[in-house]
């Protein structure tokens, strides 16, 4: 009688295969679960913007209030991006963190008025107000730590920026003809320029209520938006 040998039979192989997959696959999974965990994820946020332009430099505004978040945001991890269009022509503006900035050459950037130098007048826009934003002031010289990418924003916190006015003497938007800058204005001395132009750009007065503006938040992390609407300007 002839007799034959077999290391392994059918069964036991297979289930060694199968082993050897299921070890496989939970590395794999671990793997991936690890590179999961270790990525930055954003925060849920919910805004509130308005973008005002009457024609006076007074009630003209853009202001982003901060309805909710999931946790406090640092706005150096934000930016803030618009669009719009007028006569056929694009306008917009892209505005980034001051700390992402470096020096007082960013377009976010209004002079003191006397000259164009660094003075009291100087800021980098959207200054923030309220909430947990340390040392805030609503006008006058504004400190560093409500410059746009120093402070963190929270509910109750607001991102505002405003057109450029005085009287008639300095000039500025609207004081002496509506929607218009009046010839003594410092808004496009050098780099100066006022905030409503550092969010919207160069020619935002052309704007009319009833426009509209698309607006972004964008996380920077992520690339991810926080916000990602149409705007209708009011007056």
């Amino acid at each position: 009688m002839s007799r034959k040998d077999s290391a392994v039979s059918p069964v036991v192989g297979v289930l060694l295969m199968l082993v050897v997959t299921i070890i496989i696959a939970a590395i794999v999974s671990g793997f991936a679960g690890g590179m999961a965990s270790g990525t930055k994820k954003a925060p849920d946020a919910s805004f509130n913007v308005q973008i005002s332009n009457p024609g006076t430099w007074g009630g003209s505004q853009f202001k982003i209030d901060v309805l909710g978040v999931s946790q406090p945001i640092l706005t150096k991890d934000l930016k803030i991006i618009t669009a719009w269009t007028k006569n056929g022509t694009s306008n917009g503006s892209t505005i980034m963190p001051w700390n992402q900035s470096g020096d007082y050459t960013s377009t976010n950037v209004r002079y003191d008025i006397a000259s164009t130098t660094l003075g009291s007048g100087n800021y980098h826009a959207p200054l923030g107000y309220g909430g947990t934003i340390s040392n805030w002031v609503s006008s006058g010289t504004f400190p560093s730590s409500q410059f746009f990418g120093n402070y963190s924003i929270t509910a109750a916190s607001a991102m505002k920026a405003g057109a450029y006015g005085y009287n008639p003497t300095y000039g500025g938007y609207g004081v002496s003809t509506p929607y218009e800058y009046s010839g003594g204005s410092k808004y496009t001395v050098g780099s100066s320029i006022d905030g409503m132009q550092a969010m919207l750009g160069s020619n935002w007065n052309i704007t009319r209520p009833g426009d509209k503006v698309k607006v972004k938040i964008v996380y920077i992390p992520t690339g991810s938006n926080l916000f990602d609407k149409d705007v209708v300007v009011s007056g």
